[in-house]
């Protein structure tokens, strides 16, 4: 990268490893996140209130590798004092443990309320569920794949791809809006699948997060502070049927 040194080969072959298993630890505990992501949402769609228990069993494992993480991250910068783009990998990694644990949060919301939808009458379709989690799952591993393998250029990709999990949100929250007007007996199931789409949401704004760390890791410098959003929910207006 202009303008900065690049790091030279270390001499400690243990340090190198460390940082292989910094990496391998990371990408351990990003596969996780996205397994729980595609579970929860795959409980939701077939109603498999087993599924969804199991995704909220498996958190607990996620918090633990998150706390794994940062002590070894911890003992790294006090016995290693990492510097240039080592110490922005150790930080980086710190933060995207955060990020994966926040995701495997929202997983486990979402499958808590699957576990209630499947005992409600389904409303509407779920296609946009569906459609929306293959592309926060997408940039969830585009993301750590950018991790492994120093990849800005495919972490850009992902930061700069967040616009279509907000458009798809935007329809399913104007669609379940409608749903309720329509009939007041919707009104609960609606509001669960109001809220899994915005865990859903949530999910791929942390991997752009990611991404975003990422590039920084890699490159010593930071995207801009605006990305495409599409997010007009907070303003969108549902007509009754009728009009």
């Amino acid at each position: 990268m202009a303008g900065e040194t690049t790091t030279p080969a270390h001499t400690v072959r243990s340090y190198d490893q460390d940082l292989r298993r910094l990496r391998d630890m990371v990408a351990r505990m990003g596969g996780l996140a996205e397994r729980q992501v595609a579970d929860a949402t795959t409980a939701l769609i077939r109603r498999d209130t087993e599924l969804a228990a199991e995704v909220v069993r498996r958190d607990a494992e996620l918090d633990r590798l998150e706390r794994e993480i940062e002590a070894f991250c911890v003992r790294l910068l006090a016995l290693r004092q990492p510097m240039a783009q080592d110490l922005r990998l150790i930080v980086g990694a710190m933060k995207i443990a955060h990020a994966l644990e926040r995701i495997g949060d929202y997983a486990r919301n979402a499958a808590k309320r699957a576990i209630v939808l499947a005992e409600q009458p389904p409303i509407g379709s779920l296609n946009g569920f569906q459609r929306m989690a293959r592309l926060v799952q997408e940039n969830l591993k585009g993301a750590m794949d950018a991790l492994v393998h120093d990849d800005a250029t495919r972490a850009d990709e992902v930061w700069a791809s967040d616009q279509s999990v907000d458009e798809i949100y935007n329809g399913i929250f104007r669609e379940l809006l409608t749903h309720m007007m329509e009939d007041p007996r919707n009104i609960t199931a609606a509001t669960h699948l109001l809220f899994i789409a915005k865990n859903l949401e949530r999910i791929g704004d942390h991997a752009t997060n990611i991404a975003e760390t990422v590039h920084y890791a890699v490159r010593g410098d930071t995207l801009p502070e605006e990305r495409p959003k599409a997010d007009s929910s907070a303003s969108a207006v549902v007509r009754p049927p009728g009009d």
